[in-house]
């Protein structure tokens, strides 16, 4: 096993012991596990492929410039990022053998997995509030809902997850590491990084317990709250076509959020009431981590009538110019 004492060039001074780098220690012995790595290989250029591609017809077609619109084009902006912060390095880790990591590059790595998987779980509050008020108050919806409140309401979430996540990687500095320097992930997670600690941890274990509470139990209970609310809004609705039409707008974002949170909950409850093999444990968090910015675009172009009209129109206008040229 790895450790501070293998390592000649580890940094110490006269409060903390850091190790100059880490070694990450995923994906034990599993069998033909390359064909694993060639999968994520597909996930990230597909992820890269489909939410270029949404970004584009999103900026291009003048239609699509409205509010709602903006917080599509951050999740989708949110999850090319954070898919390119992971899958890149987790497969040079990993496919070519460099399990080391240097310290610094390995909070970095922390921030910005941690970073972008927080603005994906808000960018999808965020959704559930424009649900929320185009389905209860259509009448103010365009009065509430503007691009001057949604560019706030994500820039809050924004500068507010920069300094929690900064500040929860900020912490790792002020532990020190007298044995081991094997993370038990296949990256570089905040929760194996601090529980190496020899000293005393207890701020990182508060602040691993508020991340957790701010990126999925409030999103989630906000989500959830919602819903609740649009429920009551539609039960009052007299017309069943009004209720299905209203029901049909939501299912968009209610399959990302299945697909987003679903999987990290299913996984941690398994965790915490039985035994999950520590290589089971491992696949379902990279894929939890991996496929949702994935399947986004996709659902989004297939499940909205909106987006697939823009798709049409920027195909007939991509023949029309083809016409022109030959003529």
């Amino acid at each position: 096993m790895a450790s501070v004492e293998t390592l000649p060039t580890s940094i110490f001074n006269s409060t903390f012991v850091r190790p100059a780098e880490f070694y990450l220690g995923g994906f034990y012995n599993i069998p033909h596990v390359k064909y694993y790595y060639v999968f994520l290989c597909f996930v990230y250029i597909m992820t890269v492929l489909g939410n270029g591609f949404l970004l584009s017809v999103i900026y291009l077609v003048k239609t699509l410039h409205s509010p709602k619109y903006i917080i599509v084009f951050n999740l989708a902006f949110t999850d090319l990022c954070g898919s390119t912060a992971l899958i890149p390095k987790l497969l040079d880790t990993f496919l070519f053998n460099r399990r080391y990591i240097v310290y610094e590059a390995c909070l970095a790595y922390m921030f910005f997995v941690f970073l972008f998987g927080g603005i994906q779980s808000w960018t999808l509050v965020t959704m559930a509030y424009d649900r929320l008020i185009a389905i209860c108050f259509p009448l103010r919806y365009h009065s509430i809902i503007t691009t001057k409140s949604v560019v706030v309401i994500l820039l809050c979430c924004w500068m507010f997850l920069v300094g929690f996540t900064a500040t929860s990687a900020g912490f790792i500095n002020r532990l020190s590491f007298c044995s081991s320097i094997e993370i038990k992930s296949f990256f570089c997670d905040h929760g194996p990084i601090y529980q190496l600690a020899c000293n005393d941890k207890s701020y990182s274990y508060i602040l691993a317990n508020i991340t957790l509470i701010v990126g999925v139990c409030i999103p989630l209970i906000l989500i959830f709250s919602s819903y609740v609310c649009i429920a009551i809004a539609l039960s009052r609705t007299i017309s069943r076509e009004e209720r299905l039409r209203a029901l049909e707008t939501c299912t968009s974002h209610l399959i990302l959020v299945a697909i987003f949170f679903l999987p990290f909950v299913g996984t941690n409850v398994a965790a915490l009431t039985s035994y999950i093999h520590p290589n089971a444990r491992i696949i379902n968090s990279s894929l939890t981590f991996t496929v949702p910015s994935l399947l986004n675009p996709i659902i989004y172009s297939l499940k909205t009538e909106e987006v697939r009209n823009a798709i049409k129109k920027l195909c007939r206008r991509a023949k029309m110019n083809k016409t022109a040229i030959k003529l």
